[in-house]
């Protein structure tokens, strides 16, 4: 294991910017996700540590020793790429054997490292086998045993499954985590997949345009999204723009509310928001509550919107609902959900909870980039 620190990471390409100041410190035996679109940098960044590519500044940090003129096959890191890159014509033992060969590893320990890589991995029986006669999931498989076998200080994944189809990936993605939890490996994984980010990370680093926007757990980023980006990126939101117009601070929860045309929404705020700002207001479809007739709901504002549209999706209800000229996106689950069925123009009912507030700002003008 091996703690990784970026410390003002950038990547430059003449006037083209690729990574732009990243700074992540990741612990010994993490599981860090960098997620983000196409283009976003997490893929160079991700090379830059394994020495494929060398930073235009900054530093990489294993264990406080700084690599970044170290070559990658000393920095005792395991890469697994978006390709399965086996050896056709050796067998599944073979290529597990390759890098401890090459290390040149005593004979009884290549063997014995093997059965174990094939055991850890669920292909025990299948040494002998060729690539050409193993699934694209039971490739892959031999792949994280070869990258395994050696026993690196980090695993790097690019991508690994992109490749692959829905079903083989939401397996596979487990058996990855389950390895990493074995074998308490420190690793970095790249995906623009969020499922897979959201299933198996420690934590999330959100990228975007070359730039670290937000870092932190499933839950903060979900639930907190830091910035505009997050917000739009990660899952489904609706968007609506106003003004601050009070902050409440109670037990130590900063809340402001927000007034958009004729709704006035209680937020929470962890930017300092003060009345008069403009304000992003963001709020999942999940959790917009539609009442059922006659509860009475409290204290709570409740707001009156017209459904416009109702989509059936099995477990749950989407449909979208008009308040004074906003379109809201409300998803609703369990027997609720039956009785939108075919409530197109029927008024209805909302509340809304957890809602978040960010601090709106104009998008500027950036360098040409890339990923």
């Amino acid at each position: 294991m091996a703690r990784v620190e970026l410390v003002e990471v950038t990547k430059r390409y003449g006037q083209t910017i690729a990574v732009d100041h990243v700074s992540l410190d990741i612990a010994e035996g993490e599981f860090v996700t960098l997620l983000g679109p196409s283009g976003c940098g997490k893929t160079t960044t991700l090379r830059i540590v394994a020495g494929l590519i060398e930073p235009t500044e900054g530093e990489i940090r294993f264990d406080g020793q700084v690599v970044n003129h170290v070559p990658p096959h000393r920095r005792n890191i395991g890469f697994v790429f978006q390709s399965h890159a086996l050896f056709p014509h050796l067998t599944v033992a073979e290529n597990i054997a390759f890098g401890l060969k090459i290390k040149r590893r005593p004979k009884a320990e290549v063997q014995r490292r093997v059965e174990e890589m094939l055991e850890l991995v669920n292909l025990q029986g299948f040494g002998s086998r060729m690539p050409s006669q193993l699934s694209g999931g039971q490739q892959q498989r031999v792949a994280l045993a070869r990258v395994l076998a050696t026993d690196p200080r980090v695993l790097l994944f690019d991508e690994p499954l992109s490749a692959l189809d829905r079903n083989l990936r939401d397996q596979l993605k487990y058996s990855i985590l389950e390895l990493q939890r074995r074998t308490r490996k420190t690793a970095i994984y790249v995906t623009h997949d969020q499922s897979e980010a959201f299933a198996i990370s420690d934590r999330i680093c959100v990228m975007n345009a070359g730039r670290v926007e937000q870092v932190g757990t499933q839950l903060d980023i979900y639930l907190r999204p830091a910035t505009e980006f997050v917000a739009n990126f990660v899952g489904d939101n609706n968007v609506a723009t106003g003004e601050v117009v009070r902050v409440h601070q109670r037990d130590g929860q900063r809340s402001v509310v927000v007034k958009s045309g004729t709704l006035e929404l209680q937020a929470v705020d962890t930017q300092g928001l003060q009345p008069g700002e403009t304000a992003l207001l963001f709020v999942r479809p999940e959790n917009i509550e539609v009442l059922s007739d006659g509860v009475v709901p409290g204290d709570e504002p409740v707001f009156q919107g017209q459904v416009d549209q109702v989509v059936f999706e099995g477990p749950t209800v989407r449909f979208l609902v008009d308040i004074d000229g906003k379109p809201f996106r409300v998803i609703a689950s369990g027997p609720q959900r039956l009785t939108l069925l075919g409530s197109t123009r029927r008024r209805v009912r909302l509340r809304f909870h957890a809602v978040v507030a960010i601090r709106h700002e104009d998008a500027g003008t950036t360098s040409a980039r890339m990923g």
